[in-house]
């Protein structure tokens, strides 16, 4: 499994991205960060993966059997689990939530990829 994160923070608010990350998986919610429209994303990402079997509400997996994904969802993140997912397909996933202006936090390099780091 791969684990990609993405959440917003607040303007003027930079974290330690790590303990972001450790709160976000425990469940807990973080000051400094925005809240997400996360039914509009969740349609959205169906949208972009609609040839996609939908195992479940948050699950997809892919049409050619190279790999599958999982949503998790707090008011604050969006956290996909991708399962023998292609480098491309994590790339359109990350593509989609840069719409919502959701940087990418990569917790196994740990990198995340927002302005401050370009």
């Amino acid at each position: 499994m791969y684990e990609l994160l993405f959440w917003n923070y607040q303007d003027g608010i930079y974290l330690n991205h790590h303990l972001v990350y450790e709160a976000i998986a425990d469940g807990k919610i973080v000051e400094g960060l925005e809240d997400l429209p996360v039914a509009v994303i969740l349609n959205r990402i169906k949208s972009v993966f609609s040839s996609w079997e939908k195992v479940d509400e948050n699950s997809w997996k892919s049409p050619n059997e190279k790999g599958a994904f999982h949503l998790k969802t707090t008011p604050q993140s969006i956290k996909i689990d991708c399962y023998g997912t292609e480098g491309k397909t994590m790339n359109l996933l990350a593509d989609t939530m840069e719409e919502f202006k959701c940087p990418l936090y990569d917790p196994q390099i740990p990198v995340r990829y927002d302005e401050m780091n370009e």
